[in-house]
Protein backbone atom coordinates (compact mmCIF):
# COMPACT_ATOMS: atom_id res chain seq x y z
CA UNK A 1 0.00 0.00 0.00
CA UNK A 2 1.42 3.46 -0.91
CA UNK A 3 2.64 5.26 2.36
CA UNK A 4 0.58 8.14 1.97
CA UNK A 5 -2.82 6.52 0.83
CA UNK A 6 -2.18 4.24 4.28
CA UNK A 7 -0.92 7.38 6.23
CA UNK A 8 -4.26 8.81 5.46
CA UNK A 9 -6.11 6.14 6.41
CA UNK A 10 -4.79 6.20 9.73
CA UNK A 11 -5.03 10.22 10.69
CA UNK A 12 -8.91 9.57 9.30
CA UNK A 13 -9.41 6.23 11.97
CA UNK A 14 -7.87 8.03 14.45
CA UNK A 15 -10.18 11.12 13.62
CA UNK A 16 -13.18 8.84 14.06
CA UNK A 17 -11.90 7.87 17.74
CA UNK A 18 -11.00 11.49 18.67
CA UNK A 19 -13.90 13.04 20.83
CA UNK A 20 -12.10 16.17 21.49
CA UNK A 21 -11.07 16.53 17.85
CA UNK A 22 -14.58 16.38 17.13
CA UNK A 23 -16.33 18.75 19.77
CA UNK A 24 -13.44 21.43 17.92
CA UNK A 25 -14.97 20.20 14.49
CA UNK A 26 -11.77 19.38 12.52
CA UNK A 27 -12.05 18.45 8.94
CA UNK A 28 -9.03 16.69 7.19
CA UNK A 29 -7.78 18.53 4.15
CA UNK A 30 -5.09 16.62 3.33
CA UNK A 31 -2.48 14.06 5.43
CA UNK A 32 0.87 12.35 3.76
CA UNK A 33 3.07 10.25 5.54
CA UNK A 34 4.43 13.13 8.28
CA UNK A 35 2.32 15.80 7.56
CA UNK A 36 -1.04 16.92 7.65
CA UNK A 37 -3.40 19.82 6.56
CA UNK A 38 -6.54 20.10 9.15
CA UNK A 39 -9.15 23.04 9.01
CA UNK A 40 -11.89 23.86 11.41
CA UNK A 41 -14.49 26.96 12.35
CA UNK A 42 -14.52 28.58 15.28
CA UNK A 43 -17.54 29.09 17.35
CA UNK A 44 -18.84 31.16 19.93
CA UNK A 45 -18.49 28.73 22.64
CA UNK A 46 -14.67 28.89 22.04
CA UNK A 47 -14.13 32.53 22.86
CA UNK A 48 -12.84 33.78 26.18
CA UNK A 49 -13.40 36.86 28.14
CA UNK A 50 -11.96 38.75 25.88
CA UNK A 51 -14.08 37.42 22.86
CA UNK A 52 -11.02 36.42 21.46
CA UNK A 53 -9.74 32.47 20.80
CA UNK A 54 -9.56 31.11 24.10
CA UNK A 55 -5.53 29.53 23.66
CA UNK A 56 -6.76 26.68 25.05
CA UNK A 57 -8.55 26.14 22.09
CA UNK A 58 -5.91 26.94 19.93
CA UNK A 59 -3.43 24.83 21.47
CA UNK A 60 -5.88 21.88 21.32
CA UNK A 61 -6.37 22.06 17.46
CA UNK A 62 -2.35 22.24 17.12
CA UNK A 63 -2.19 19.28 19.10
CA UNK A 64 -4.80 17.41 17.03
CA UNK A 65 -2.51 18.47 14.36
CA UNK A 66 0.87 16.82 15.81
CA UNK A 67 -1.49 13.68 16.45
CA UNK A 68 -2.35 13.48 13.09
CA UNK A 69 1.02 13.70 11.33
CA UNK A 70 3.07 11.83 14.21
CA UNK A 71 1.12 8.98 14.26
CA UNK A 72 0.02 8.34 10.44
CA UNK A 73 2.82 5.81 10.02
CA UNK A 74 0.96 4.23 12.33
CA UNK A 75 3.82 3.87 14.88
CA UNK A 76 1.83 4.88 18.22
CA UNK A 77 3.42 8.55 19.69
CA UNK A 78 2.65 10.62 22.37
CA UNK A 79 3.08 14.37 22.85
CA UNK A 80 6.48 14.81 24.93
CA UNK A 81 7.09 18.16 24.77
CA UNK A 82 4.78 21.24 23.16
CA UNK A 83 5.14 24.97 22.77
CA UNK A 84 2.98 27.36 21.37
CA UNK A 85 3.51 31.00 20.35
CA UNK A 86 -0.16 33.61 19.34
CA UNK A 87 0.97 36.17 17.31
CA UNK A 88 -2.87 37.23 16.06
CA UNK A 89 -6.22 37.51 17.37
CA UNK A 90 -8.99 35.25 15.88
CA UNK A 91 -12.66 35.21 16.67
CA UNK A 92 -15.75 33.59 16.08
CA UNK A 93 -16.70 32.49 12.83
CA UNK A 94 -13.10 32.89 11.51
CA UNK A 95 -11.65 29.72 9.66
CA UNK A 96 -8.10 28.29 10.69
CA UNK A 97 -6.26 26.31 9.21
CA UNK A 98 -3.59 23.87 11.29
CA UNK A 99 -0.47 22.17 8.29
CA UNK A 100 1.64 20.44 10.25
CA UNK A 101 5.31 19.56 8.97
CA UNK A 102 7.64 17.11 10.24
CA UNK A 103 11.17 18.29 10.77
CA UNK A 104 13.02 15.24 12.16
CA UNK A 105 11.68 11.42 12.08
CA UNK A 106 13.69 9.75 14.55
CA UNK A 107 13.30 6.00 15.75
CA UNK A 108 12.25 7.02 19.13
CA UNK A 109 11.65 10.65 18.71
CA UNK A 110 9.79 13.08 16.10
CA UNK A 111 9.79 16.89 15.54
CA UNK A 112 6.92 18.78 14.47
CA UNK A 113 5.88 22.74 13.50
CA UNK A 114 2.48 23.29 12.96
CA UNK A 115 1.50 26.57 11.66
CA UNK A 116 -2.19 27.98 12.31
CA UNK A 117 -3.19 30.39 9.61
CA UNK A 118 -6.73 31.87 9.13
CA UNK A 119 -7.71 32.16 5.12
CA UNK A 120 -6.37 35.37 4.27
CA UNK A 121 -2.99 33.89 5.50
CA UNK A 122 -2.31 35.55 8.54
CA UNK A 123 -0.59 33.43 11.01
CA UNK A 124 -2.63 33.06 14.51
CA UNK A 125 -0.22 30.76 16.22
CA UNK A 126 3.37 28.91 15.71
CA UNK A 127 3.65 25.32 18.03
CA UNK A 128 6.28 22.93 18.24
CA UNK A 129 5.83 19.70 19.06
CA UNK A 130 8.03 16.27 19.85
CA UNK A 131 6.56 13.19 20.23
CA UNK A 132 7.92 9.80 21.48
CA UNK A 133 7.17 6.86 19.28
CA UNK A 134 6.22 3.86 21.34
CA UNK A 135 7.56 1.26 18.27
CA UNK A 136 3.81 -0.51 18.62
CA UNK A 137 1.15 0.17 16.05
CA UNK A 138 -1.59 2.37 16.59
CA UNK A 139 -4.10 -0.11 14.93
CA UNK A 140 -2.46 -3.48 15.39
CA UNK A 141 -4.96 -4.02 11.61
CA UNK A 142 -3.81 -1.42 9.49
CA UNK A 143 -0.30 -2.84 10.21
Amino acid sequence: MDKDIKAKQVAERLLSQDPMSQWLGISILDVKEGYCKLQMTLRTEMMNGFNITHGGVLFSFADSALAFSCNNRNNFSVAQDTSINFLKQSKAGDVIIAESREVHNGRSTGLYLITLSNLQGDQIALFKGTCFRTGKPLFEDMQ
